[in-house]
């Protein structure tokens, strides 16, 4: 199987503000010919680390992909320190200087002398035309080895990539094709769910198994190559069916669905509505199924409750309720729940009342309580559960406790 690596430059995407997202989609593109990505690469604008990289790529892989650094200012070292390496000279291209020109000026501006800088290819490159932006890609073979270098705005590199490049590795990858899964899992610790399912997914070598926990679910990975696309489906679905069967109601996905959209699903099916009252998540249950498109079929609306007057006001839960039993209660959640749905005419009222600190806790009510509750035509009913992390972690699983308090009840 062939080796790539990516090389992502730019200073700026080391900073908190900016995110590589194009190693991301350049990974799922090489994968689905069979070529496995080894290393991804961040390196600032610094031509000494950038040349180290590229050094090391050049003995390891058999495609390296670069992105960034093919603007006119000075801190965009990338050709430079590519043709350094390669042993390649710069040459001023004036086609493309003339197509950088053209552009510049159909929008009605006049180009400057540093954007010469971006008709400069490396001798024996191919030219990547761009007809979304100024900078080309150029593309080398460099002793077997294919080099690539593309613009960084994603909206320039993807149908770049996808027009000069996945040509080339459909050939290189010798009618290699891989397939890949997405299974999730909410419910369950890590440790307990490799417990049931690492016997099954040891037997095999072909698919590829990942387990990888989330702030408040679990992802299974799964890989599978072969000399078809639909071959490497097969090899997928084999394992899955099989891990599937194991997993039962803890498997929500084996489409790399969000739990929202499985949820917004089963309610569309059946078509019922929904309606969310919450206290300690702030709506973040509400902004979670709001999210899927369409979710106006089944979502009726919500009421943030965050403050005792406002449950008894608007949810009717009264307040001797609340004195007696405390805000963070199940019966208040039970409540909560009834009162949504009675107030807003929905199928389903589902609640939030919880502790997400980091203040706030008792010894009988510790930082991380939470109750869940819900109610519909049939039975109305809560559960309590005391959630680890911070704040942020404790509201983002409360949201997915409700959201799945919502799909076990409806699973047939």
């Amino acid at each position: 199987m062939l080796r790539a690596e990516i090389i992502a430059i730019g200073s700026e995407l080391l900073t908190p503000h900016r995110t590589d997202t194009n190693s991301l989609w350049l990974t799922e593109r090489l994968n689905s010919v069979g070529i496995e990505v080894q290393l991804k690469t961040v390196v600032g604008d610094d031509e000494a680390i950038l040349e180290e990289s590229l050094r090391d790529a050049l003995k390891r892989s058999d495609v390296i992909i670069s992105t960034g650094g093919l603007g006119p200012t000075e801190d965009d070292i990338t050709r430079k320190v590519f043709a350094r390496v390669t042993g390649r000279q710069l040459k001023l291209d004036y086609e493309v200087l003339a197509g950088i020109r053209e552009r510049f000026a159909s929008r009605g501006y006049q180009m400057t002398p540093n954007n010469e800088r971006q008709a400069l290819i490396l001798v024996g490159g191919k030219v990547l035309a761009n007809p979304n932006g100024t900078a080309p890609g150029i593309k080398i073979d460099q002793e077997g080895k294919l080099i690539v270098l593309l613009p960084g705005p994603p909206r320039e590199n993807q149908p770049m990539f996808d027009d000069y490049v996945m040509p080339d590795l459909e050939r290189m990858s010798r009618g290699v094709r891989m397939a890949s899964r997405v299974l999730k899992v909410t419910g369950l610790g890590e440790s307990a769910l490799d417990d049931m399912i690492a016997p099954i997914y040891k037997e095999y070598t072909n698919p590829s198994t990942t387990v990888l926990f989330t702030d408040s679910e679990i992802e299974i990975h799964l890989t599978g190559s072969a000399d078809t696309a639909a071959r490497a489906e097969e090899i997928v679905d084999e394992l899955t069916d099989k891990l599937e069967e194991k997993l039962g109601y803890y498997l929500y996905s084996t489409t790399g669905e969000s739990l929202e959209e499985v949820v917004g699903h089963r309610l569309r099916l059946k078509q019922f509505t929904i309606a969310t009252a919450e206290s300690c998540t702030g709506g973040l249950v509400a902004e979670r199924i709001t999210r899927v498109p369409g979710s106006s079929d089944y979502f009726v609306g919500s009421v943030v409750s965050y403050t005792n007057e406002v449950k008894s006001r608007l949810l009717d839960v009264p307040e001797e309720m609340i004195e007696l039993h405390g805000a963070v209660s199940g019966e208040v959640a039970e409540a909560m729940a009834r009162g949504v749905k009675m107030r807003t005419g929905a199928t389903i009222g589902v609640s939030v009342t919880g502790t997400a600190g980091p203040g706030g806790g008792t010894d009988a009510v510790p930082v991380g309580t939470v109750y869940v509750g819900l109610s519909d035509d049939v039975v109305t009913s809560n559960r309590r559960l005391v959630l680890p992390g911070d704040r942020h972690l404790v509201r983002w699983r409360a949201s997915t406790a409700a959201l799945e308090m919502v799909r076990r009840r409806y699973l047939l």
